[in-house]
């Protein structure tokens, strides 16, 4: 059963309502809730009609797509879902769907090549694997940097309509140094991935200041529809992080020129593999290569040239310099440090 665009609409629209614990959703609210998102999205003035929506309630309970949706009703009003962490997202696309995303693929692959579709490639690359995966149980013929145990990747979509559509959220988050999560209004502006760790950069309602939060540490988080978006004014975040290696930035930062120092073995990987697309080379002779980036100094750099081990050296700024070797110096007196490890019971590994 090919499920049509409006209908898919309507069906995930009313799974985000349902995933949201803070609210209770009466037949109305959903109405009134699909409705604001086909108008939004469609330009569809005339809504959705009651009838339409209590079929779509009954076709999610079904099997005929895949959802088996455990939508109950409470106190003869209220809708939700019985189990928490359901959603339809996470159920199985059927064949017709299957067929349907590799007539896409396979129109995309024909753009492969143009200048504006460059940086498609790696995106249809990875569809076209999974697709040939599920369907033909075939073993993996690419293979992408991923982190299954990565959390929060399911609001990816949820907060790029909201950054989209520019609607204020009640989001809920906890830090790492937080003992409980905490409440935030909070303002929306870009989704960033780093390492395969997506961030949204945004602001909350009583501080100015941009904040950058880790999508792995939201609890939970909801529209707040009648709340007016505050912009983000004096920021173009198109070039905000140009001068940045990561996320960790204020809007006071500014670049500084950092030389570093890569001997022999490693400047190969340093020439060919920029860490930054402003480096520039210095000076090339056989002991290595010097070279420059124009970047804001953060814990990400840090981090870094702290990766590249005794195969680096910063020679510039000063700052940097001293701040390195403090933690070079600490590392070593981490590893002076006596510590008893007593290991579990061992698993045998299988020998291939």
């Amino acid at each position: 059963m090919s499920v049509n665009k409006l209908a898919l609409i309507r069906y995930k629209t009313i799974d985000e309502c349902l995933r949201n614990r803070y609210r209770k959703w009466t037949l109305d609210d959903l109405i009134r809730k699909v409705s604001d998102k086909l108008y939004d999205t469609e330009g569809i003035a005339s809504g959705v009609s009651r009838r339409t929506l209590q079929a779509d309630l009954q076709l999610m309970r079904s099997d005929k797509l895949g959802y088996n949706a455990p939508i109950i009703v409470k106190d003869r009003k209220f809708y939700s879902y019985s189990e928490d962490g359901f959603s339809i997202t996470n159920a199985p696309i059927n064949d017709a769907d299957v067929e349907k995303m590799k007539e896409i693929v396979g129109m995309l692959k024909q753009f492969n090549g143009f200048n504006y579709f460059d940086e498609m490639s790696e995106m249809i690359a990875k569809l076209e694997n999974n697709l040939n995966r599920s369907t033909n149980r075939s073993r993996d013929c690419i293979q992408f940097e991923d982190n299954k145990q990565l959390k929060g990747r399911q609001f990816i979509t949820a907060l790029y309509q909201a950054i989209l559509n520019k609607t204020p959220l009640l989001l809920e988050y906890r830090s790492f140094n937080a003992t409980k999560p905490q409440q935030y209004i909070f303002f929306p502006y870009l989704l960033k991935e780093y390492r395969n760790r997506w961030f949204v950069i945004g602001r909350m309602k009583k501080n100015d200041t941009l904040f950058t939060l880790a999508l792995d540490r939201i609890v939970e988080f909801q529209e707040l529809v009648k709340e007016r978006f505050l912009d983000y004014g004096g920021i173009d975040f198109d070039r905000y992080y140009d001068d940045l290696l990561g996320v960790t930035k204020s809007p006071k930062d500014r670049a500084r020129r950092v030389i570093l120092f890569v001997e022999k073995q490693n400047a190969p990987y340093v020439l060919t593999k920029p860490i930054h697309p402003s480096q520039q080379l210095l000076k090339q002779d056989e002991t290595g290569i010097i070279v420059r980036l124009d970047v804001v100094l953060n814990f990400e750099l840090e981090r870094e040239i702290l990766g590249f081990g005794e195969c680096m050296r910063v020679l510039a700024p000063k700052f940097l310099v001293e701040k390195i070797h403090r933690r070079i110096s600490k590392m070593d007196r981490t590893y002076e440090k006596p510590m008893v490890f007593t290991p579990g019971p061992e698993r045998s590994l299988n020998k291939v």
